[in-house]
């Protein structure tokens, strides 16, 4: 069936339309000017990057595409900012450099990559993770490079499935959702040594934050194996940790079945969605919320995000185009619907 290209806008402004066999939407704005919007990663295939602006009149599905005539490769999986660059992280094992406001190409990093999932900087020094083979539990590594040449310099071995990477002060905080296991653990890197040390944590731990106390903040989805014979299920929860020493401060597990895999944070508040409902977990709480501040409409929420007073879901399609839908985070209205690419997942504001 053709695919029909659209951008639903507030009531104020115009409403765009086209179809187009590559999933292309070509805005009334000079191609490149990418600063001041939406970007929207797509897993694929083929691999995408879409905008949005922030006033929402123009779109632009394919971006990179559109500005290098090149594919990015298969499964993207997450964008780095860095100063006027972006990082393009693609798991089949390279890193596109692009400028992040007129997205052309810049270089590539693929040497020493194997799996890579997301980046993170600090200086001229970015720390990569990297399953390496997804089929090995043993050589999984966070990839240290070196951004003025675009070279791995070094690697550090950890714990297998490392997912999100966060620079906070001298460390770096990893993830470990397991790969195609489970793992359970925090790495803490110390970006001076290269030194380890390890935080315990419920099953599945995926998205980072640092809260306003300057605590981590951990959402851990908790093993969900139904295809297994018994099926292996764990508690999901939301961790804080007192970064001072790695001690877990709380520690508020979901009941039984409830399983949320993602989370944003802004202004001493964690919102995560659970069952097309929409919760905000402030700082200070002691136990979950148990009434939502309002209710989605996604068939698939694959990607989470917050600025200001909306929030940002990727409803992802993995046969035709995904939708990126727009909430008012005071009403629980949706303000937006456009549509992106294959696989939508990560959001990010440019």
């Amino acid at each position: 069936m053709k695919k029909i290209i659209y951008s639903i806008v507030t009531l104020s402004l115009l409403v765009f339309s086209c179809t187009n066999d590559d999933d292309t939407f070509m805005s009334a704005e000079p191609l490149g000017a990418y600063e001041n919007g939406i970007l929207v990663i797509g897993e694929g295939g083929p691999s995408s990057v879409s905008y949005v602006s922030n006033d929402f009149a123009t779109t632009e599905n394919q971006v990179y595409f559109n500005v290098n005539d090149e594919n990015l490769g298969v499964y993207l999986q997450s964008l780095g900012f860095n100063d006027d660059k972006a990082y393009i992280v693609v798991d089949a094992g390279t890193i596109t450099v692009v400028n992040r406001y007129t997205f052309e190409k810049l270089g590539t990093i693929s040497t020493g990559l194997m799996t890579p999932r997301f980046i993170a900087f600090n200086g001229d020094t970015a720390y990569v993770s990297d399953w390496a083979d997804p089929f090995d539990s043993t050589d999984d590594y966070v990839a240290v490079v070196d951004l003025n040449s675009n070279t791995v310099t070094s690697t550090i071995a950890v714990t297998e499935g490392p997912e999100q990477v966060l620079v906070n002060a001298n460390k770096l905080y990893v993830s470990h959702k397991g790969g195609y296991n489970v793992n359970n653990v925090i790495s803490v890197i110390n970006t001076s040594d290269s030194t380890l040390e390890t935080i315990t944590v419920n099953d599945v731990p995926d998205e980072m934050f640092i809260d306003n106390q300057g605590h981590l903040l951990v959402l851990n989805a908790g093993a969900n194996q139904s295809w297994l014979s018994p099926p292996v299920e764990t508690e999901a929860s939301i961790t804080r940790i007192n970064l001072s020493d790695n001690s877990i401060i709380t520690n508020l597990e979901f009941p039984a079945g409830q399983h949320p895999s993602l989370m944003t944070y802004q202004n001493g508040m964690a919102y995560y969605i659970l069952n097309n409902q929409v919760f905000g977990l402030e700082d200070a709480a002691t136990v979950l919320p148990t009434t939502p501040m309002f209710s989605i409409l996604t068939g698939y929420s694959y990607g989470l995000s917050v600025r200001e007073n909306q929030l940002f879901v990727s409803d992802a399609s993995f046969t035709g185009n995904s939708t990126l839908l727009v909430y008012d985070l005071t009403t629980g209205a949706e303000t937006g619907a456009f549509t992106t690419g294959v696989g939508a997942s990560k959001i990010y504001f440019n």
